[in-house]
């Protein structure tokens, strides 16, 4: 039988050099954060995403990553100076909690989690899928095997999870590296059946840069395609409980975000259309699949379906491992239920992930009921429930720096390049990115969904202070 405790919560400035604070281990090493955040800004957006946005918008898809590449650099800095005033574990809620109000760090907390809970699904499901590509074999019962493989690993130690997050992460890393590789081999040597046409004027030969057939209006609308395929990458504020050195570790890691997305978003895309026209690339059919099959290279879709296949697992650990610690955190602040606090021997919290894990159960369900159309089943709004995360970082370090500066908390020693007007201009690009969600059918499900929730949490909230007005997780921090 696995041992539980039950930690009290120190105040957040003791917990934010000690383990103990929080009940962690910290047991995240360098190596690992770096694969953490690397792997974060790597997924299925970029695999397979990428091909719908190429169709849509041509050669000026590759300006949408860079600009919307800047904007998460904007937000991973704001995050940073966060993290470095204060590191905690669920660290958007906790921050929300304290520059905001109760209200809002209880919103934060659990809209996380419920993104990672159907990402988690969407994920697994991506994952059963995949594996039919080898083997003729029932998605639901991979989606179930995958579940519960993460679930157990996410049981035994953080370390475990971390080792498995940099193997996944190694696997993405190495394949975009291969691929950009080959591609200027390509370029500069001529080999492959793709030598004898691959020219870097197919950036603005076939049509000009913004070739789509709205022009910098297609570019526009492929904006939340393109910061649907950065999501996660925040997940680095997520281990600052955890990590070893984070004073150390974590501005290292959130300083590697312009080259990570330099190099992996517009590197990539720009060798794979001077080798492929975009006019060849198709919604549905991955960037990569196709230059692979324009070189001539018969493995290259079995090589892209293994990456996607680890991209996809990599994405359900992410969401094991941050399910069960937003739900602690809430716990400890009263405004979850109190048995979510309960830890592992190892230190990983016990009845959050076995909570969450029993959630993306669902998915395992969906797959032996509707195979062909579960992960259209479970999307609805992945994107306007993790980028509320995103806008949460963003207020809150506008409100920590204009206090910091009044001299109301001590300065951050690593403050984001910019100050709060990086902030403000990552906002309102995030609010472009809203509109443009609203103006496409497709996505506008998702904005739909958003005030449902958005109400249900609202209820939820007044009925927990009805109980306890007078409760601490119902006054706002001074």
């Amino acid at each position: 039988m696995t041992s539980v405790r039950v930690d009290k919560r120190h105040d957040g400035n003791e917990a934010a050099d000690s383990a103990s604070g929080e009940g962690y281990h910290r047991a995240l090493g360098a190596r690992q954060i770096q694969m953490i955040a690397i792997g974060g800004a790597i997924g299925t957006g970029l695999f397979l995403g990428a091909g719908k946005g190429i169709s849509k918008a041509g050669p000026s898809l590759i300006l949408a990553y860079a600009l919307a590449g800047l904007v998460i650099f904007f937000i991973m800095r704001a995050l940073g100076e966060l993290l470095m005033y204060r590191p905690v574990s669920g660290s958007f809620s906790e921050y929300a909690r304290e520059f905001i109000g109760p209200f809002a760090g209880f919103v934060t907390g659990w809209t996380y989690w419920l993104f990672w809970v159907v990402t988690g699904i969407t994920e697994v499901t991506a994952a059963a899928t995949y594996m039919t590509y080898w083997w003729d074999i029932p998605q639901w019962l991979s989606a179930l095997v995958f579940t519960v493989i993460l679930y157990g690993a996410n049981l035994i130690s953080v370390k475990l999870f971390g080792e498995l997050e940099f193997w996944f992460s190694m696997v993405k890393v190495t394949a975009i590296i291969g691929m950009i590789l080959i591609c200027a081999g390509i370029l500069t040597l001529g080999f492959s059946d793709a030598g004898d046409t691959a020219s870097i004027t197919h950036l603005w030969d076939l049509g000009g840069f913004f070739a789509g057939e709205n022009g910098i209006a297609s570019t526009l609308m492929t904006l939340q395609m393109v910061m649907f395929a950065f999501l996660a990458v925040e997940l680095v504020g997520v281990t600052a409980g955890e990590s070893k050195d984070p004073k150390t570790v974590l501005p290292k890691a959130i300083n590697t975000v312009p080259w990570r997305i330099a190099v992996f978003y517009v590197g990539a895309l720009i060798m794979i259309l001077s080798v492929v026209p975009w006019t060849e690339f198709q919604p549905g059919v991955s960037p990569f699949v196709a230059a692979f099959e324009k070189m001539g290279l018969g493995v290259g879709a079995a090589i892209v379906n293994f990456v996607v296949l680890t991209a996809a697992l990599s994405s359900c650990n992410s969401g094991m491992y941050s399910t069960g610690r937003m739900l602690r955190d809430l716990a400890l602040n009263g405004q979850g239920p109190k048995l979510f606090t309960r830890l592992t021997a190892s230190g990983t919290p016990l009845v959050g992930t076995t909570f969450s894990a029993g959630l993306m159960m669902v998915g395992v369900w969906i797959n032996y009921q509707w195979p062909g159309e579960a992960f259209n089943y479970v999307v609805s709004f992945a994107t306007i429930s993790g980028m509320w995360a995103w806008i949460m970082i963003l207020v809150c370090q506008i409100r920590y720096r204009l206090k910091a500066d009044r001299g109301e908390l001590p300065q951050s020693p690593f403050k984001a390049p910019g100050g709060i007007w990086a902030s403000v201009f990552a906002l309102a690009f995030i609010g472009l990115v809203v509109v443009t969600m609203g103006m496409d059918a497709g996505n506008r499900v998702a904005l739909y969904g958003a005030p449902v929730w958005g109400l249900l949490l609202a209820v939820a909230y007044l009925v927990l202070k009805a109980r306890n007005p007078e409760g601490a997780a119902f006054a706002k921090r001074s």
